[in-house]
């Protein structure tokens, strides 16, 4: 029995003195719960509507502070035309639009509607959830009162049909490219340290940074093959259109995977082995589902998990996907999701050099 404890105890040891293996143990328990908790909800939150009101008299007040009084709307903008309407959609500056008529509250001629609501359909589950709440919220009776009925007609932007490609590809792709990418870098390094052939490397006159890009150019070339047969597949056998520019696209793409490369690079000199290397960059998995908007709406997070959010190199990605390809937006409009990646690709690559001269000495 004393045999039995005495193994036991260094079975406890052994597991304490690895960092990693307790972080897989008793943190991602507690990140899933709390995410699970928290960011993983259909329900939809702090939608931004503009509103364009050119009703007689101001007879849509009652149902504009309807908009404006509820949590899951915030009244970001009041034009006076609908003229910037289409513009404001591809730039991101609301996700509704409510246009009341120069009629609203008459009966309505034989083509024309008292309101219009217009809903961004590139994402369009939450466009779904989002018409379903505000078609609630605006036909609700007055209590005490009859009203005249209203003419309510909605039109989806971007994705008429409501498909669920148009939403789903631009994430797919970002979680494919971040896992392969990834996990066949982490294990470039560490793989040289496990046959013994980093000291070959070493007593070379190549510099560690030179060695390092040499193991990320193939990795890249093969990554870009990935790409290009995930864009046909998107547009001949799925159907999802490309709006914008082939250009800006494929320039979205490329940082995007040279992010996912510098962070396995990164893995690979934190990592002793290459089981222990593969199961780390499986761990970008959680946070690129649940943080990236791929799923679950970020507007509908609590505010901690949208500044985290901030970290996931998948958001900014899927973000300047679906403006490009389902929106058609230009280069200019995307330029925001570009500098994060391009900040995120110089950090982690940065840190990785460092950390593998430091391990090299």
């Amino acid at each position: 029995m004393n045999t039995f404890f005495s193994f036991t105890g260094k079975e406890f040891r052994h597991i304490l003195r690895d960092g990693r293996t307790m972080l897989i143990l008793l943190v991602m328990p507690i990140v899933l719960i709390f995410l699970f908790g928290y960011a993983v909800s259909t329900e939809v939150k702090n939608t931004r509507v503009a509103v364009v009101d050119l009703s007689e008299g101001g007879s849509a007040a009652k149902l504009i502070g309807r908009i404006a009084a509820n949590p899951r709307f915030t009244l970001v903008a009041s034009l006076p035309s609908p003229d910037r309407l289409d513009k404001g959609f591809r730039t991101g500056q609301w996700d509704m639009a409510l246009v009341f008529s120069p009629k609203f509250n008459l009966r309505p001629t034989h083509q024309e509607a008292d309101l219009l609501m217009a809903v961004d359909g590139s994402e369009p589950n939450q466009a779904a959830v989002r018409a379903a709440y505000a078609q609630t919220l605006l036909l609700a009776p007055d209590e005490g009162r009859i009203s005249p009925p209203i003419d309510l007609k909605t039109k989806w932007l971007h994705n008429p049909q409501g498909r669920s490609e148009y939403h789903f590809v631009p994430g797919v792709m970002g979680l494919i490219l971040i896992i392969v990418c990834a996990m066949m870098t982490s294990v470039a390094i560490v793989r040289e340290k496990e046959h013994g052939t980093m000291e070959v490397l070493l007593a070379s006159p190549l510099s560690p940074s030179v060695i390092v890009v040499s193991k990320l150019v193939p990795y890249f070339a093969l990554s870009c093959i990935n790409l290009i047969t995930i864009l046909m597949l998107s547009f001949f056998l799925l159907d999802v259109p490309l709006a914008g520019g082939l250009g800006i696209l494929l320039l979205v793409c490329l940082l995007y995977i040279a992010v996912a490369l510098a962070l396995g690079l990164l893995i690979s000199t934190l990592a002793a082995t290459r089981l222990s290397a593969m199961m780390t960059s499986l761990l970008l998995i959680v946070p690129t589902i649940y943080l990236s908007g791929i799923v679950f709406p970020i507007e509908s997070m609590p505010a901690v998990l949208r500044h985290l959010s901030a970290l996931v190199p998948a958001r900014w990605f899927v973000s300047a996907v679906r403006k490009v390809m389902i929106q058609g937006v230009e280069a200019r409009h995307v330029w925001r999701e570009c500098c994060v990646l391009a900040i995120m690709f110089a950090t982690a690559m940065s840190v990785g050099l460092k950390n593998f001269k430091t391990r090299l000495q």
